[in-house]
């Protein structure tokens, strides 16, 4: 039995992180950079260690959501060009020159509000704008005369990227990528006639990647969810893959009491569940204030001592009761695996995702930070 050091933890590892990397680089090719997106907290994995081992594989750029984001990176000292890729709000702005971060800019109006802040303290800043080319979220929907203009206009500032965004790159019965990708090629040439030609053109993340869609590539891509060893599962007749990678993250809990119940017991809050037979239960010391979802209670499951189990009842705030009638080698002290693998059973965040009624984004994202990191 495995004794569990702590109530909930997480083991990531920096070598698959890396491993996971290193199969974008060489799926993308030499000419194509990689912008490392590591938002949210890495999506759960930590962004300070995972930066920090992306940096060490040869990253040159990370992706972050926030000027706040950014700042914890460069006050952990990492030194890679930092993308902050949800707009910089005013209060945010001055961040910018004292960390040395490169905003996305989403409108004209936020274009030339960027100028009048570099004017003021004298600064020259870098910036990527944001196009809409039909996800209808963020992004200009101006033309590239407008947009050449304000450009010229801004003699403070220096457009070294121009991006967008694929709203269903996965998706191959409809059209959209390839509509979204022509629009921004169309900008991108028009632009160029308008003499406004940035370095670097970028629209596809994970998805887009995973799946070769190579003529929306441009010369940069951001992988995300990727990094991390997941994708999403493509829709209609999507070529193969063009790399592989594994997850790097496990999730593990400790059990607090391990007992057995008569039948007819009800379980939990609310009697969710009642005992059909006589029962070993187990009850672990995670629940939704960690991050494991309610939406499992009486529907997900555990694997405890290389076998899949299913949890009993609600999930509450700190703790989940599971079924150990098929596992008497598992006792309080121990510890059981919420994702990951033992043996040749496995749960990965998609499965739970599944069985949550959710996306695998939603739950690794969501492991909470009482839960501890452990890195290996």
């Amino acid at each position: 039995m495995e004794v569990a050091p702590y109530r909930s933890w997480v083991e990531i590892s920096r070598r698959q992180i890396a491993a996971n990397f290193r199969a974008v680089r060489e799926a993308v090719g030499p000419d194509v950079e990689a912008v490392c997106v590591v938002k949210a907290d890495a999506y759960g994995h930590g962004a300070i260690e995972v930066s920090r081992t992306l940096v060490a594989e040869g990253a040159g750029w990370l992706a972050v959501s926030s000027a706040e984001e950014g700042v914890a990176l460069r006050q952990a000292g990492i030194a890679a060009r930092i993308l902050v890729m949800a707009d910089c709000q005013p209060f945010e702005r001055p961040a910018l020159l004292e960390y040395d971060l490169t905003p996305v800019v989403l409108s004209l109006d936020g274009l030339r509000a960027l100028e009048s802040f570099a004017a003021a303290r004298g600064a020259r800043v870098p910036f990527h704008l944001k196009i809409d080319t039909g996800m209808g979220r963020l992004g200009t929907l101006a033309g590239a005369a407008e947009i050449a203009a304000a450009v010229r206009a801004a003699g403070h500032l220096e457009i070294e990227g121009l991006m967008s965004h694929l709203a269903s790159s996965a998706d191959y019965t409809k059209p959209q990528t390839g509509h979204q990708n022509r629009s921004f090629d169309d900008l991108c040439r028009a632009l160029a006639r308008q003499g406004v030609a940035p370095r670097f053109r970028h629209i596809s993340s994970t998805n887009a990647i995973v799946y070769g869609r190579r003529e929306t590539w441009h010369n940069m891509v951001r992988p995300g969810h990727l990094l991390y060893g997941y994708y999403s599962a493509a829709r209609g007749h999507a070529p193969g893959r063009v790399l592989s990678v594994a997850p790097a993250l496990t999730w593990k809990a400790s059990v607090l009491e391990a007992k057995d119940v008569p039948e007819g017991a009800l379980i939990g809050y609310g009697g969710m569940f009642r005992a059909p037979r006589p029962m070993r239960i187990g009850v672990l010391a995670v629940g939704y204030a960690d991050g494991f979802s309610h939406r499992l209670s009486n529907r997900g499951y555990v694997i405890a001592a290389g076998r899949l189990v299913p949890i009993l009842g609600a999930v509450s705030m700190d703790l989940t009761t599971i079924d150990l009638t098929d596992c008497p080698a598992i006792a309080a002290g121990g510890a059981v695996t919420l994702l990951g693998s033992e043996g040749d059973v496995s749960i990965d965040a998609q499965k739970m995702a599944r069985a949550a009624g959710t996306i695998s984004y939603d739950i690794l994202c969501g492991i909470r930070t009482r839960v501890k990191r452990v890195y290996g």
